[in-house]
């Protein structure tokens, strides 16, 4: 095999983990109507599904990423999809809701294994420029398309072979990403520690902050175990920070986070994030609850955000980010991301579709389309070979954590909303009322990007080749996102 073709090989495979790895975070959504029937799992404790995957994954990502840095890449990748086999067959064969929400854990870990061990090494085996640029573009195009295609998959799995296969469709398609991954570097290998303590800290305190967050939705903020919680999760984050602070080998070395673009650039990522789980939450429970949907036209339905993803991923934003900043990139699909959420807020329930659910669908998926490209760029570019695993890995901690944490809060505020509804409200306006609050609620995390993508980012022209280092600076992945 040439070496154009084991490069191309390389990144359909690392491609496809990533499609896997989104896809696994959004496909049991349609179906948890279904499976919280199934099990018996509480409409209130339905959330946890999502959650748990996202809390485990980008918990656990910054740690894996490091572990690739340390046992090698293309092991850890391999590894990681073993874990996630098996986690898909245990979720696929549960018989309570505990048991599927274990797996769910499982599979994030496993997730948190693979996601950063593949973009390490799509760096390691394209050279920094314009070759890699454009594998950047295909593997963020990956992490916009995933969601989407998790929600139509997981709609035609549940209508026709059972919410089951929603699990245990991952198992033919990491046998064959395990099969080609033999097309792969190994990758480079650092020398160091594995900061376990700080992956158990952060992880724990991340759980604990979204328990508190759910909880005061439900029982208030005054309640005990809400700010036991809460308490905890504070006293785990500052934990967290003294260890990466005092540790030899920090699971977030500083440097990572100095530049300045690189930290807008994720917390535009972690914005994303908490906006875009919420919104695919809030729109099945509206499909299948208020509109009545199937699973599977449910699935159908989110078509325009799949076109959407695919036209601002594949087409608008890489023609944008040659073009213009990374800034001004991120600035532009926020800006339409925000656009779209408030046409969201017209739903009603006995609405047609065609004028707000479907063509609000087709302005989100653009807008988040070109956040997506634009921020996988800006988050691993100008990294270190030594640290593009920390700097891979929390490009999509940002994602997760957002997701997780954004859900959260914007569920509070649904049914917050929906319980203040006037006395004698049908239910599906009340219902559909604390819906749309939840996703203006989104809205506002995608002008937050806005104003943190122009504080933080450099307005320069993102399209440059690698900048010019000096004395023993080791080459970098790519040019200073701005």
């Amino acid at each position: 095999m040439n070496i154009r073709a084991r490069s191309g090989l390389a990144l359909l495979v690392i491609a496809a983990a990533q499609l896997l790895m989104v896809m696994d975070g959004t496909i049991v959504t349609v179906g948890l109507p279904v499976i919280g029937a199934g099990l018996g799992i509480a409409e209130a404790d339905l959330d946890w599904v999502l959650t748990a995957y996202a809390l485990a994954f980008g918990g656990l990502l910054l740690a894996g990423g490091r572990a690739g840095d340390l046992l090698g890449r293309r092991r850890l990748f391999r590894a990681g999809l073993v874990i996630l086999l098996a986690a898909s067959l245990l979720g696929g064969v549960a018989g309570t809701g505990s048991v599927l929400i274990a797996a769910r854990v499982l599979q994030g870990a496993g997730a948190a294994i693979v996601a950063p061990a593949a973009l390490s090494l799509l760096a390691d085996t394209f050279p920094a420029g314009a070759e890699r640029n454009k594998a950047l573009g295909v593997y963020g195009a990956m992490g916009g398309l995933g969601s989407v295609a998790g929600l139509l998959l997981g709609g035609a799995l549940t209508e026709y072979l059972g919410w089951r296969w929603i699990m245990f469709v991952n198992i033919p398609i990491v046998l064959l990403v395990l099969a080609g991954s033999s097309a792969l570097v190994p990758g480079t290998r650092e020398r160091g520690r594995l900061d376990l303590p700080g992956a158990a800290t952060v992880t724990l305190a991340l759980g604990a902050l979204v328990y508190a967050i759910n909880r005061a939705g439900s029982h208030g903020v005054g309640d005990g175990l809400t700010v036991a919680f809460g308490a905890a999760a504070v006293a785990l984050l500052v934990a967290f920070a003294f260890i990466q602070r005092t540790a030899r080998g920090p699971m977030l070395p500083a440097g990572v986070l100095a530049d300045r673009g690189r930290l807008g650039a994720n917390l535009v990522m972690l914005l994303m994030g908490a906006g875009q789980l919420a919104t695919f939450y809030f729109l099945t429970l509206y499909m299948q609850t208020i509109k009545h949907y199937s699973p599977m036209i449910t699935g159908l339905a989110y078509l325009p955000f799949a076109i959407g993803i695919g036209a601002g991923s594949g087409l608008i934003g890489p023609r944008l980010q040659a073009r213009t900043s990374t800034r001004a990139v991120l600035a532009t699909g926020m800006a339409v991301a925000a656009a779209a959420m408030g046409w969201f807020s017209l739903l009603t329930p006995g609405q047609n579709p065609l004028l707000v659910l479907l063509p609000a669908q087709l302005a989100g998926g653009i807008g988040l389309g070109i956040g997506f490209v634009a921020a996988t760029i800006g988050g691993v570019q100008g990294v270190a070979p030594r640290d593009s695993g920390i700097a891979s890995g929390l490009v999509n901690t940002s994602q997760q954590i957002g997701g997780a944490l954004g859900l959260a809060v914007l569920a509070g505020i649904a049914v917050t909303a929906t319980a203040n509804q006037p006395s004698g409200t049908p239910l599906p306006d009340a219902l559909t009322s604390g819906y749309t609050a939840g996703m203006l609620g989104a809205g506002g995390f995608y002008l937050a990007a806005i104003l943190t993508a122009v504080l933080l980012l450099r307005p320069r022209p993102a399209n440059r080749d690698t900048e010019p280092t000096t004395g023993s600076t080791p080459q970098t992945l790519g040019s200073t996102p701005g």
